[in-house]
């Protein structure tokens, strides 16, 4: 599943074929406390279901027939089921008689337990079960969506999303990850209608009346969570890779929108057959574009059939920018990982969801660093390592390796740690291992699990057996404890032409600096500038000895998951000598000393001198990350004015230059990470109220008068995004019409969403009342809602507490235990605290209220941040 990156900067300013077993696989048994898992003693091997959907009714029927083996007397078979109204249920033993059974259905529990008047005995037996379920209008479940297509009608289409907890709310099943089995879909469908799911269609029969039944292949042994079933106006593109047929689906007359999706598919499924060493096993590999969005995801992994809303898949000249492209590629790339890396191995339990998720996020920036390398993607890697410190230094974080007991803790595992620091972690791993060596367990890995379970230590144990020495012990370190390692240069000495550095270890905390730091073995890279890279094992303290003397990097080529500590001096040394320094160290080292300056680890001065050091000469790479550090420091003195345009001033003065030599406009031939930059500069500033960046922004607006085009082009909506967040009355009027007469339903849908964004409070209360109408689309309000909170936290908290049922509506079930602290976790506002911790008190569990703790430990950290740095960024801001 591709996380949608909607969580809010937690902390005040961080920028930021194989032959298949024939053997249904009886899984391990629950872990001691666990709520959540079925009772032992049951298994499915095949599943073969019928459904029909009645989707202008919002409901659908359907009938399935387990194939299962009982290993030890049950006194019911208990499966799981949510939402679901059972009707006739009947057991056949291998050799006898059916049994008719009778349901009682467990809503807390989301199970179905059946009963058969004497316990079921061992052995193998078909569980028959007529069934009725409700089509929602989020994405859990059997979902619709409803759309306008290129003819201006209103169409509504169905797809499935199941991960985590949901295929029990389309059928009653055993609905946990090592619970694997084939499974065969059949469904009657309107005539004229295209029906998808994960393996190609075997048969069709005309059902007269209009109805139509489709029945698709049999799968390969899998999850329930993978199952998927899409259906509506769609239409198909495909290409070869190899024996795959890869393809895209969208509505009618938009898949010429999904060709770079495409191309990069059959571009990426080759490279990833060799990797893996293990063929893509299915005959078909899909790509569904679904109109509209979730506050959750963007994308899931469905085996054979990727489903991804079209705001993460659809490409449009008029407002795509370059850097919606490249994402769209990553999540491709990501989901298509998935495809051997949770669906063909998959983890046994959602403890280990890290091994599907960081993976996936590592295997992305790979792939696309070799097949794009134009686009510098391994510099992504210190943003996302960025993100998950954000989340691992303050008290409320975990493990990567966490335990998950609720439904709730599953849906929120997908965050943060478990993508982003997961990435990073294999980033160092792999560094360790080197890429030979990583890639061979890889392989060993695949082969020994393929269509079975897993957990972590069998992906380290198969790394290390290819060779990589000691790789155990660093990745249970870094996996199973929580935080961020430390290293800290004691002391630096030139002697004999060489660096001897004297290192020590600490952990990196916002909020709990004074607790007993935890240890970890930290593979640590160190080189001066210029000089050969030199490797230590650091566990408590440690000498290095660099060749060459002068200022030293000690996480050089930023693949260790680790802050570094420096002396003053060789920061000063570091911001002399920047550009000789590689972009990856220079983007690490920026990130790495402007959050110790948050931290209090080291003065902001010295962050600020090294972003003052970057030269308008700097790779494009770099220079885009500029700007929101500057940024940063505007909003954490928001609550000054007078400091704020200091900020501005010296924003405008370093990055107006920049902005000039390359233009508003893209150029022939300019360099492939120009437009990032260009977006990157223009937003900056922007949102710092530069008067010739807002002036040019309302200039183009005023254009549209005349010419419709004026504004398209990748930057359109970043030149929407100044008008929004400086609206007046009229220009918001405005926006809002632009919403109602869009031509496609993803311009739609930003252009409403735009509509939050005002820093004028009298219209984001206009907005918040537009969120509860009908007017923005089902799945469009909450999006609203979320740009107000982006701006305005308490406005949008007092109102969703106001309009709570109706908000959550609005969003999937997954993520409604987290909504509200998303909304809040942006504030520094101490009352937002004490508003956030009575809503979870009222009504969350203490299991599912982790986000909201997060988001208070955030809050808390960011006004004390704020307090302590204001001296200090109002005497450096001053002096430029």
């Amino acid at each position: 599943m591709s996380f949608a990156k909607i969580l809010p900067l937690l902390l005040a300013a961080a920028p930021l074929a194989l032959a298949q077993p024939a053997l249904a696989q009886t899984p391990a048994g629950p872990a001691p406390g666990i709520t959540t898992q079925l009772p032992r003693g049951a298994a499915p091997s095949h599943y073969a279901i019928t459904v029909t959907p009645d989707a202008p009714n919002l409901k659908f029927g359907g009938k399935v027939t387990i194939d299962l083996t009982v290993t030890q007397p049950m006194p019911a078979l208990v499966l799981n089921a949510a939402d679901l109204v059972i009707g006739d249920v009947r057991l056949t033993p291998a050799k006898g008689k059916p049994i008719k059974g009778s349901a009682r259905i467990n809503a807390d529990a989301q199970t179905v337990s059946f009963d058969f008047g004497k316990p079921v005995q061992p052995g193998s037996y078909k569980l028959d079960i007529s069934y009725a379920g409700v089509i929602n209008t989020q994405a859990n479940g059997l979902f619709a969506l409803d759309y306008t297509d290129n003819q201006g009608k209103a169409k509504r289409a169905l797809f499935t999303q199941f991960e985590a907890p949901d295929a029990r709310r389309f059928v009653p099943s055993f609905d946990e990850p090592s619970y694997k089995a084939t499974f065969d879909l059949t469904a009657i469908v309107p005539a004229g209608e295209l029906a998808v799911s994960n393996m190609p269609v075997r048969t069709t029969k005309d059902l007269g009346g209009g109805k139509t039944q489709v029945t698709f292949g049999t799968s390969p042994k899998m999850s329930s969570y993978l199952l998927f079933f899409g259906l509506g106006e769609l239409e198909r593109a495909t290409k070869m890779a190899g024996a795959t047929e890869v393809g895209v689906i969208t509505g009618k007359g938009n898949t010429g929108k999904a060709q770079l999706a495409l191309d990069a598919s059959a571009a990426i499924l080759p490279w990833y057959n060799d990797y893996f060493g293990v063929p893509f096993p299915l005959p078909k590999l899909d790509n569904v574009a679904g109109p509209g969005q979730s506050q959750f995801f963007s994308a899931m992994e469905n085996w054979g059939a990727i489903f991804t809303f079209e705001r993460a898949l659809l490409v449009d000249p008029r407002f795509t920018s370059e850097g919606t492209k490249r994402t769209i590629y990553s999540i491709v790339a990501h989901e298509m990982a998935h495809q051997w890396f949770g669906d063909l191995v998959t983890m046994a339990w959602w403890d280990d969801l890290w091994l599907n998720e960081g993976f996936a996020s590592w295997m992305a920036t790979k792939v696309t660093d070799k097949l794009q390398p134009s686009w510098e993607m391994l510099l992504t890697r210190v943003g996302g390592r960025e993100r998950a410190m954000a989340l691992d230094a303050l008290a409320t974080t975990h493990p990567v390796v966490q335990k998950i007991q609720t439904v709730d803790q599953v849906n929120q595992a997908f965050d943060d740690i478990t993508y982003e620091k997961g990435e990073a972690v294999i980033t160092m791993l792999e560094g360790y291992a080197g890429e030979d060596v990583w890639r061979s367990g890889i392989r060993s890995y695949m082969k020994a699990h393929a269509y079975g379970n897993t957990v972590t230590d069998d992906l380290w144990k198969a790394v290390e057996g290819a060779g990589a020495a000691g790789l155990v012990s660093i990745a249970h370190d870094f996996t199973t404890k929580p935080g961020i390692p430390l290293v800290k240069v004691d002391s630096a000495q030139c002697r004999g032409g060489n660096t001897v550095l004297q290192l020590s270890q600490g952990e990196f905390s916002r909020d709990q600096k004074g607790k007993a730091p935890l240890s970890w073995n930290v593979p640590v890279k160190a080189r001066t500038i210029g000089g050969q890279e030199q490797r230590l094992i650091l566990k408590g303290q440690g000498q290095m000895t660099l060749p060459g003397c002068g200022a030293y990097v000690i996480n050089a080529g930023q693949t260790g998951y680790y802050r570094s500590l420096y002396p003053q001096e060789n920061v000063r040394a570091l911001a002399k000598g920047f550009t000789r320094l590689a972009s990856i160290d220079q983007t690490g080292l920026l990130a790495d000393n402007f959050q110790l300056g948050l931290g209090g680890y080291q003065p902001m001065g010295l962050a600020l001198d090294l972003i003052d050091a970057v030269p308008a000469t700097a790779s494009p790479a770099v220079l885009a990350e500029v700007p929101d550090y500057l940024t940063s420091a505007y909003t954490m003195l928001e609550s000054d004015k007078a400091a704020q345009a200091k900020v501005a001033a010296y924003a405008s003065g370093k990055l107006t230059p920049v902005l000039a030599s390359i233009g508003y406009d893209a150029k022939a031939g300019e360099g492939p990470q120009v437009p990032v930059l260009r977006s990157a500069l223009v937003s900056a500033l922007g949102s710092m109220g530069d008067a010739a960046v807002v002036g040019e922004a309302r200039r183009r607006f005023a254009a549209l008068g005349e010419n419709p085009a004026a504004l398209d082009g990748p930057l359109r909506n970043v030149w929407l995004r100044i008008i929004a967040e400086n609206a007046d009355a009229a220009s918001w009027d405005r926006l809002r019409a632009m919403a109602n007469g869009a031509k496609t339903d993803l311009e739609k849908s930003t252009l409403f969403a735009l509509l939050g964004a005002a820093k004028d409070e009298a219209l984001a209360n206009k907005a918040l009342d537009l969120a509860l109408t009908d007017e923005p689309g089902k799945t469009t309000s909450a999006a609203i809602i979320s740009q107000v909170g982006g701006e305005h936290p308490m406005l949008a908290v007092d109102y969703v507490l106001a309009h709570r049922q109706q908000y959550e509506a609005m969003i999937d079930v997954s993520a409604r235990s987290q909504a509200i602290a998303r909304l809040g976790g942006g504030s520094a506002d101490p009352a937002m605290v004490t508003k956030l911790d009575a809503y979870a008190t009222q009504y969350l569990t203490p299991e599912s209220r982790k986000v909201v703790d997060r988001s208070i430990s955030a809050i808390k950290t960011r006004i004390e941040t704020r307090a302590r740095l204001k001296p200090e960024l109002v005497a450096w801001f001053g002096r430029k």
